[in-house]
């Protein structure tokens, strides 16, 4: 299968969705399908990255409330004419700016099959930038964009229903798994945690992801307060970047800051703390509470998404009632409550992480794009008219 991939986020960015489909195009070049990669060039010195895919970078300009972010511009007439001269089997749209509206025309103006991704609550995230009157106007264009494709494929259950209730057709379920060998327990670094003031048996509480308004961050530091009340000790550590990272320092100067993460840096980090604090309410499914489970977390996370999909209560994590900050706090009482069972309960989170594995969701994805092609392209590389099969 020749397929193009399409998307305002992508590596070098660091972030859930740039690292999901990267972890997809991999996944898929290297079953042997050959895959184009087009996205918005971050900067001058940026360059298609050499690897098993290939790229088509863009211009960009910066996302309004995420400046590290680039928005790519509408190149309609560019991608139509790259397509009509290398036609790929199918476009997928993984997100839904200038750019992902110019490919999803541009396709269809050609005949090519189209699906899409459902990634992001810009649509929410609206609320958080003093702009929430465009809510349902934002959404109104998600679902019109999405109904001009196959399907759209969406990371939980519960946005896969949510979706749907709205008016989006042909939404399917494509979750996401967990790189068990990067997150892991065994990266716990004693030399870290002294640097937090936290000696070995000190407990530890984490948050990893953007600080910004939208991640609910001033749910995150009442908790902690209110839970130094029962572990006087309780250090807090907040592990990332962004717009309220310097009125967070400001208000809140015993706190930890430690700034972006990645790689295996990132997994000492996850794994040398003990508790993991996830209070946002805006997430499609939050890599970030898989990862806090492959890294033997006691994750307190709201019910919703991937808390909903793989935080069982008590057992391996803690869930709250969604988007309810009293439940949120209960559940991290209870959490801390039962300290000497983290043990067993971290060993559940870690052997729940296991069953999350990225073959499968790229198989899945593979199988179900393969069956939006027309029969004869598979056999002979033509294209012909195919309506999707059931959902």
């Amino acid at each position: 299968m020749k397929l193009t991939l399409v998307t305002e986020t992508f590596p070098p960015e660091i972030n859930g969705v740039a690292m999901t489909l990267h972890r997809l195009v991999t996944g898929l070049s290297t079953r042997g399908h050959a895959i184009e990669v087009v996205r918005p060039r971050q900067s001058k010195a940026d360059t298609p990255a050499a690897g098993p895919f290939s790229e088509m970078l863009v211009p960009g300009l910066p996302l309004p409330g995420y400046p590290e972010l680039k928005i790519g511009l509408p190149v309609y007439a560019r991608l139509k004419k790259h397509w009509r001269a290398a036609a790929p089997d199918l476009v997928h749209v993984a997100t839904e700016g200038p750019l992902g509206f110019a490919a999803v025309h541009a396709a269809r103006a050609l005949g090519l099959p189209l699906s899409s991704g459902f990634h992001t609550n810009f649509h929410a995230y609206s609320r958080h930038y003093g702009v929430g009157f465009i809510r349902s106007a934002g959404f109104a264009y998600l679902r019109h964009l999405h109904n001009l494709t196959r399907c759209t494929f969406a990371p939980s259950a519960d946005v896969v229903d949510t979706l749907a209730a709205a008016g989006l057709r042909n939404v399917r379920l494509l979750g996401r798994g967990v790189d068990t060998i990067l997150f892991h327990p065994r990266k716990r670094d004693d030399a870290l945690r002294a640097s937090w003031g936290a000696a070995p048996e000190t407990p530890v509480a984490l948050y990893v992801g953007r600080l910004a308004p939208e991640k609910n961050l001033a749910l995150v530091i009442a908790t902690w307060k209110a839970l130094r009340v029962m572990l006087p000790d309780l250090r807090l550590v907040l592990v990332g970047d962004g717009p309220s990272r310097r009125e967070l320092e400001n208000k809140y100067s015993e706190v930890h800051y430690v700034g972006v993460r990645r790689g295996e840096d990132l997994s000492r980090h996850y794994a040398s703390g003990d508790l993991f604090l996830f209070a946002s309410v805006t997430e499609t499914f939050g890599n970030v509470v898989t990862e806090a489970l492959a890294s033997g977390l006691v994750a307190v996370t709201y019910d919703y998404a991937a808390g909903r999909a793989h935080v069982r209560d008590g057992e391996n994590g803690f869930l709250a009632a969604y988007d309810q900050p009293a439940a949120f706090h209960a559940a991290a009482v209870r959490a801390a409550g039962t300290r000497a069972r983290w043990p067993a309960i971290r060993a559940a989170a870690r052997a729940t992480a296991l069953g999350l594995s990225w073959d499968g969701i790229v198989d899945g994805f593979a199988e179900a794009v393969g069956a939006l092609l027309p029969a004869p392209v598979l056999r002979e590389g033509k294209f012909c008219d195919r309506a999707p099969l059931p959902l």
